[in-house]
């Protein structure tokens, strides 16, 4: 095994780890509100990042993300990865995480329909295959919840343009995040303010005790598996990191079916297997077409 991939491998399975277990710890604060941890999240998350890049000595990407034609993209990025956390928070507490699970798993395809629309990227009848079969998964998702699953569609809209953003912007992840949460904090920190001090029963670190520590690992544990994302993408190949991306929907769906017992009728699992089979086609075409490539590649490089 490459150095490369010792590093890398493990990198994102502890990433994709972190980010299907969220649901857990978000549940253990349930009775902090879902903006009160989201301002507390975007707080601490500042400090941690600082911490990350001086441990790089990375504080030249940082000064090119202030840049002005970075800091407008960054900063409709930030408005999006804060309304995604947001969205989420609320969606564990309100009962409604296996939604949430199904928002990321129909974000690959999302992206694929994004590459289209935006970059002018072409699809393969495979992939058209898999959008379609996903959208019909999604309908039967609706008949089963008795209503559109906006959860699902708001959580993977919202990352999926947060991710073609981050495109558009060749930065430092670290230094990216940064950033985002730098734009986000004093709406945080004044919102928690007016909270604390004018709201009934508002208060500044939750009810004290535990609360005070989980509230601070808040940030580290936002920005660790995204800086954990970063370095798995830099030295393991995209099917690789395609393979794993379901890690974390994977085990969002099991907590939320088997911990949070929440409802999963015959019609709940007619859904799911539609989306399933879309992605076993999306991946199985996706891995094919990158075998193709490097074969291509390979002929096309002089002896």
């Amino acid at each position: 095994m490459s150095p490369a991939l010792r590093l890398g491998f493990p990198a994102a399975l502890a990433c994709y780890l972190m980010w299907g277990s969220l649901p857990l710890y978000i549940r253990a604060m349930q009775h902090v509100g879902a903006f009160e941890l989201l301002a507390h999240r975007i707080i601490w998350s500042v400090p941690t990042a600082i911490f990350l890049i001086a441990l790089a000595a990375n504080w030249r990407d940082v000064k090119t993300a202030f840049r002005p034609s970075n800091l407008k993209w960054l900063a409709l990025s930030s408005v999006l990865i804060a309304a995604n956390w947001s969205i989420y928070i609320w969606s564990v507490n309100a009962g409604r995480a296996m939604e949430a699970s199904l928002g990321y798993y129909i974000n690959p395809l999302v992206n694929v329909l994004f590459g289209m629309l935006i970059f002018s990227e072409t699809l393969r009848l495979a992939q058209w295959a898999a959008v379609a079969i996903a959208a019909v998964g999604v309908v039967i998702m609706a008949f089963a919840f008795g209503h559109v699953p906006w959860v699902a569609l708001a959580l993977c809209t919202t990352f999926a343009c947060y991710g073609v953003i981050r495109k558009k912007v060749v930065i430092d992840s670290r230094a990216g995040f940064l950033v985002e949460v730098s734009l986000l904090a004093p709406l945080a920190g004044m919102w928690l303010v007016w909270f604390a001090t004018t709201q009934p029963g508002g208060r500044w670190m939750g009810e004290g005790g535990w609360d005070i520590p989980l509230l601070l690992a808040a940030g580290p544990i936002t920005a660790i598996p995204l800086i954990l994302f970063a370095l798995a993408a830099k030295r393991l190949k995209l099917s690789t990191i395609g393979m794993m991306q379901y890690i974390g929907p994977t085990l969002q769906f099991l907590i939320a079916l088997f911990v949070f017992k929440e409802a999963f009728s015959p019609v709940h699992a007619v859904a799911f297997g539609f989306i399933w089979t879309a992605l076993v086609i999306f991946t199985a075409d996706s891995l094919m077409g990158e075998a193709k490539a490097r074969r291509l590649a390979r002929a096309a490089t002089p002896a």
